[in-house]
């Protein structure tokens, strides 16, 4: 997604090429978000039988707080195409993160692989601290809105090891 023929370059690129590349950027997040909960649908009914530690958070959380979070991952990213950065590092990885993050419903609940899952969601945090700093060269509003996210995915990591310890004999 760099630069366009759409593009003027007093300018950066038109309305009609910003709106498309958000439009593209939001169905990208909300699309990996869809692919996890659709080859693993009762994420909530498997998340219940799970012993978990006291600290987890309710399963009705999890909806709200990845719904602001795969809406800021999509401005960040257009953040950054605006500038002519979503290209080379920058957008290997923002879309690596957003395969590992689409991959890790499916291995944590639908393949019980809860271990290989943790692999997943680790190399997740990686690439989201790495896109953090790539795209702070760019936009540091684009890099602070990863942060959340950042913040959120270390948080299902300890979450996931904690799970996966608790759950290891079943």
């Amino acid at each position: 997604m760099g630069a366009s023929a759409h593009q003027d370059t007093r300018t950066g690129p038109s309305v009609p090429a910003q709106a498309a590349a958000l439009a593209v950027l939001l169905a990208a997040a909300f699309g990996s978000a869809l692919l996890g909960v659709t080859a693993s649908p009762d994420t909530a009914g498997e998340y219940a039988r799970l012993a978990r530690p006291d600290w987890a958070p309710p399963s009705a959380v999890f909806g709200p707080v990845w719904t602001v979070l795969y809406a800021a991952i999509a401005v960040s990213g257009w953040l950054v195409w605006r500038r002519g950065g979503l290209r080379g590092a920058a957008l290997a990885l923002f879309a690596g993160q957003l395969v590992l993050n689409a991959l890790w419903t499916p291995l944590f609940f639908a393949a019980g692989m809860r271990g290989t899952a943790l692999v997943d969601i680790v190399l997740l945090l990686a690439l989201i601290t790495a896109t953090v700093a790539v795209f702070s060269r760019t936009s540091r509003a684009a890099a602070l809105l990863l942060v959340p996210y950042w913040a959120w995915v270390a948080f299902a990591t300890a979450l996931n090891a904690a799970v996966w310890w608790l759950n290891r004999g079943a």
